[in-house]
């Protein structure tokens, strides 16, 4: 293990299945899909972590815990976005542009294997990368007695990373998932976890460690 690579790792929490609350953010088609918009940007780190598999174990396990699943979406893309806004980001842009996440299409439909169930809850969507900034998540989280928080989805150096930095700030515990995330690059990857992670999240696992822990608790 290397020195930054997780000093708080001999202090793992023990995950209390009622006060732990799985963020599966962003589950589009667009992202997962093998003919989503974003999945070929994706496809290299996607499928190099097993993105999809990893996701879906993540959340037979939590649903088998009776850990709740709050799904985190972003906003679904319509043609009058950012028309009159003073400050749009160049990031915005581009989504817009490619209407990725499209509201009423099917890349803005969350993938198949990630249908929400009942008991599941599904979060206001957010305009830019943090899920708590002007959505209910925290106030849906606080509701449900909830605060240790597990990150997965899309992308590992945007929405996981904004959203976990947020949830830290607001006193979550945090914990991220690397190989139940993806980014565009490797190099966004490594920044994400090796680097920028370690500076806000308490514990940074892989799939089968996290699984470990949860079921052991």
């Amino acid at each position: 293990m290397e020195n930054n690579d997780f000093i708080l790792q001999d202090k793992i929490n023990t995950y209390l299945p009622e006060r732990t609350g799985i963020l599966l953010v962003d589950p589009y088609n667009d992202f997962l899909h093998h003919d989503g918009k974003a999945w070929p940007k994706a496809k290299e780190v996607a499928e190099g972590v097993q993105l999809v598999k990893h996701l879906a174990e993540v959340v037979r396990v939590a649903r088998e815990l009776l850990i709740k699943i709050f799904y985190v979406p972003h906003h679904r893309a319509e043609p009058t976005d950012y028309a009159d806004w003073k400050y749009p980001t160049a990031t915005q842009k581009a989504s817009h542009n490619r209407q990725l996440f499209a509201k009423g299409s099917w890349g803005g439909q969350f993938h198949d294997d990630f249908t929400p169930q009942p008991g599941d809850i599904v979060i206001k969507e957010h305009w830019a990368q943090s899920g708590f900034a002007n959505t209910d998540l925290d106030q849906q989280l606080k509701q449900h007695d909830i605060d240790q928080i597990i990150l997965i989805g899309m992308l590992a150096n945007s929405c996981i990373e904004s959203t976990g930095r947020f949830g830290m700030e607001l006193g979550y515990h945090v914990t991220l998932v690397k190989d139940a995330t993806a980014a565009y690059a490797w190099e966004n990857m490594h920044a994400a976890h090796n680097i920028n992670g370690p500076t806000y999240a308490h514990a940074i696992l892989t799939t089968d460690e996290l699984i470990k822990q949860l079921k052991k608790n």
